[in-house]
């Protein structure tokens, strides 16, 4: 199955995107996480990025359609993918879909993960990420045992740049703009369905995968499995 899990900041994409992953047997390809790595090696590429990360603007995308293509060219990703923050524009589809046609694939469906601004700013503005491994907490909803310092290896917890309220709503306001026109792009391809994202990890997997027109015990792997247009 080609799938796209798209919602704003915060939604919970990637953990549904990992549970989708074990179910699959496809990969989850984060351009979050893509995106972290470029940072991380100081390239070119990722120099940009944190830039625009930094700010709450999108990347460019150039940039990003170049990591997930060569991403989506290992061999792993040959049967099928979950697609997590990816395509973020209409131009992104559209270049995502000039890709798949080319290798004579396509996409079998979009499911967006809504969630209201409200809770989204309390979800993000909550997280602290340890600056020695790189492990996360919240506050309220996973807060470390000791205040301030990871669980796992005793690191100093911050809260990232991106994390902080003004970033924030500047990343909400930023993604409306930019994902209106994708929502009326994939509605109009019959591809989306929209899933109430608010609740636990469970719930949300189950509505997706009703969305996806499976049962909570089974999802047919490999590509092209089929689901039934709508929503």
């Amino acid at each position: 199955m080609r799938l796209v899990l798209f919602g704003p900041p915060g939604a919970g994409k990637g953990t549904q995107a990992r549970m989708l992953e074990a179910r699959l047997g496809a990969p989850q390809v984060a351009t979050g996480d893509l995106l972290r790595a470029a940072v991380r090696e100081g390239s070119a590429l990722g120099i940009q990025a944190r830039r625009c990360m930094e700010q709450g603007q999108l990347v460019a995308d150039e940039i990003v359609f170049k990591m997930v293509e060569e991403r989506l060219a290992r061999p792993d990703a040959s049967s099928g993918f979950i697609l997590d923050g990816f395509p973020r524009t209409v131009t992104q589809a559209e270049a995502l879909d000039r890709m798949l046609e080319q290798r004579g694939e396509r996409l079998d469906r979009v499911v967006l993960m809504k969630v209201d601004d409200e809770e989204i700013v309390k979800r993000i503005t909550g997280r602290r990420t340890c600056a020695k491994c790189g492990a996360i907490f919240h506050v309220v909803f996973d807060p470390p045992r000791q205040p301030g310092r990871c669980n796992a290896c005793g690191g100093e917890l911050y809260q990232r740049k991106d994390d902080a309220e003004e970033t924030v709503r500047m990343r909400l306001r930023v993604y409306l703009e930019a994902t209106r026109p994708l929502v009326n792009y994939y509605v109009r391809s019959g591809l989306l369905a929209t899933v109430d994202a608010v609740g636990s990890a469970d719930e949300v997997g189950r509505r997706i995968l009703g969305a996806l027109g499976c049962n909570s015990g089974a999802i047919p792997r490999g590509a092209g499995a089929a689901v039934k247009a709508g929503g």
